[in-house]
């Protein structure tokens, strides 16, 4: 990254440009049948995936293998833009992300352009939840006192 005139530090290549990003956990807990039956997990990636090839670049989705926060599976993070980012978005972690209503949300959100350029629905604020590194980094603080 080089300096921008401002102050503040430019994007360069691939990140001046990308899109909101959905990342689903896919792991241990969130997407697991033997956890969470009756779900379709497999169908809710496939609407996830058509709804972002039919978003023209809005937005993108990529799994992962596991977020952590397993109580709270289904996990998917909304992260901003490059624009969004420069606009004061930051990533924004759903969890109990399994009912067709929290989908709607999730795409709704980010074919609207995600954090730092649209607002999230307010029911969906509610499934927001804390990182997990967050927490793992607050537990060792604490333990180091």
């Amino acid at each position: 990254m080089i300096p921008a005139p401002t102050g503040r530090r430019a994007l360069v290549g691939a990140a001046r440009s990308r899109p909101c990003t959905l990342v689903v956990c896919r792991g241990c807990c969130c997407g697991d049948a033997g956890k969470h039956p009756g779900y379709d997990h497999d169908w809710q990636l496939e609407r996830l995936r058509a709804a972002a090839a039919d978003s023209a670049g809005a937005f993108e989705v990529r799994t992962t293998d596991c977020l952590g926060p397993c109580d709270q599976a289904n996990v998917i993070v909304v992260q901003p833009s490059a624009d969004g980012r420069r606009a004061g978005g930051r990533a924004t972690w759903v969890g109990f992300a399994m009912d067709d209503d929290c989908t709607d949300e999730i795409l709704t959100w980010a074919t609207a352009g995600g954090p730092g350029i649209a607002a999230p629905p307010a029911t969906l604020e509610l499934q927001f939840i804390s990182p997990q590194r967050a927490k793992r980094v607050r537990s060792r603080s604490r333990s180091r006192r």
